[in-house]
């Protein structure tokens, strides 16, 4: 009984196009988290990037539950004395709803090098249309 491990050069990445119109920010992300990490194929191996490029449309129209539309914030930092910064999730959807679905499946995702590789591979548009028609992404339902 032989294991057999993934290699980095022998990893086949498939493009996946994913719908976010009326789903819940939390639940989208595990999922966009576990496609770009490899976690849903059989050949996935922790040390080794196996996982898929994702192309998420219609970022606007992610939905949350309970209060956080009202409570939520997202806190950075400019590395200057008083200088941090807090941004209510009402502004920052507004304002930047790619981001939203970003930062989320970002802190979902292993704190290393190979995370930031990993999130490279996450691609988030705000309306229905996307730039990577040539790559042929197939539609997954969640």
């Amino acid at each position: 009984m032989k294991s057999t491990l993934a290699k980095q050069g022998l990893v086949d990445r498939k493009w996946y196009l994913v719908d976010a119109d009326d789903k819940i920010l939390g639940r989208l992300a595990v999922t966009i988290a576990e496609m770009l990490m490899g976690k849903l194929k059989p050949i996935y191996t922790p040390n080794v990037d196996t996982g898929d490029f994702v192309v998420v449309v219609n970022a606007e129209k992610i939905k949350v539950t309970g209060k956080k539309a009202e409570t939520k914030e997202y806190q950075s930092y400019t590395g200057y004395p008083s200088g941090q910064k807090t941004v209510s999730y009402e502004v920052m959807l507004a304002k930047k709803p790619e981001r939203v679905i970003e930062m989320a499946v970002k802190r979902m995702l292993p704190k290393n090098k190979m995370g930031h590789h990993m999130i490279k591979k996450l691609k988030v548009f705000r309306g229905p249309e996307h730039d990577h028609a040539a790559q042929q992404p197939v539609k997954i339902e969640i």
